[in-house]
């Protein structure tokens, strides 16, 4: 599973349930992707 953090969007690489698994915990922390990817 890898997470790449672009200036203008995020782009996940993995089998399709460490995905969705990724996007469920991040949910938790970040409201919007924009919150996601201006994280320091």
């Amino acid at each position: 599973m890898k997470v790449h953090r672009m200036p203008k969007g995020v782009v996940l690489v993995g089998k399709a349930w460490e995905i969705r698994a990724k996007l469920r915990e991040y949910g938790r922390t970040f409201q919007y992707v924009k919150d996601w990817i201006s994280e320091p």
